[in-house]
């Protein structure tokens, strides 16, 4: 096993790990009552890109195409 394929390996491992994280740290979307009285239309809800939930969808997104290239790249030898 050469030095790259251990380091990717360990990056994947490090990746799956923290995606987990992340996405457990997401809130539900479902909308429950507030969609009705029209909550989605609060400051939280125009500006949800700045807030502490933005980001965590900023960052899944960037783990998740991190996790796909990785699996990718760690299964090429194998077909």
């Amino acid at each position: 096993m050469s030095v790259i394929r251990i380091i990717l390996t360990v990056l994947f491992i490090i990746d799956c790990i923290g995606l987990t994280i992340i996405v457990l740290m997401q809130e539900g979307k479902s909308a429950g009552l507030g969609a009705i009285s029209g909550a989605a239309e609060s400051y939280w809800g125009k500006n949800k890109g700045r807030s502490m939930e933005g980001a965590l969808v900023k960052i899944t997104r960037v783990m998740a195409v991190l996790f796909m290239v990785l699996a990718v790249v760690l299964n090429i030898n194998k077909f």
